[in-house]
């Protein structure tokens, strides 16, 4: 590790890191960041990012009409995702799960009730609040979609061990948090 992060100044940069035996450093001059780092880290960004693409292909015909009939989005898709496990969360923690505006969460809502896709109701311990959930309808389709999506993460964890899986986890979670705007 270098001085400056035994110091606890991490300067925005990163440390000396001895792993697989490749030494990574912080970024060149330029801003770049060092060959070993781009070869162990960020190679395998283009590829999620490939797997996230492929959405639109691997989603049930039925539901993939509903998002094509209704001129819905990935954006639409994220907020179904998070409705998946049963849970009714609000409007407003639908916003910070997902990082974006009270309002854009509130139009993507309002889409995807339009389309049939969702619910909304009036929390019964605070009537000001709207509870949204996936409609009966669909809450198979995105079922079966949400499982055949998380597959592949589900294959890496089963691989780790519970202290990797917990690093993996805590990895995923401050690069998201870096990566969100305020």
């Amino acid at each position: 590790m270098s001085d400056a992060m035994e110091d606890g100044d991490s300067g925005g940069a990163l440390g000396a890191e001895t792993a697989g035996g490749a030494e990574v450093t912080g970024a060149r001059a330029d801003g770049l960041p060092p060959p070993e780092l781009i070869d162990r880290y960020l190679r395998h960004v283009p590829l999620l990012e490939a797997w996230y693409r492929r959405a639109p292909q691997e989603m049930p015909p039925e539901l993939a009409e509903a998002f094509q009939s209704n001129k819905l989005t990935g954006r639409h898709g994220s907020v179904l995702a998070q409705l998946v496990h049963g849970r009714e969360p609000t409007v407003g923690e639908l916003s910070v799960r997902l990082g974006v505006r009270l309002s854009t969460v509130s139009e993507l809502v309002g889409d995807l009730a339009y389309a049939g896709l969702v619910t909304r109701r009036k929390d019964p311990a605070n009537r000001r609040r709207v509870l949204v959930a996936l409609s009966e309808e669909y809450r198979p389709l995105m079922e079966r979609f949400a499982a055949l999506r998380a597959a592949p993460l589900l294959r890496v964890l089963e691989r780790l061990s519970p202290q990797e899986r917990e690093g993996f986890a805590a990895g995923l979670k401050a690069w998201a948090e870096e990566a969100t705007p305020p």
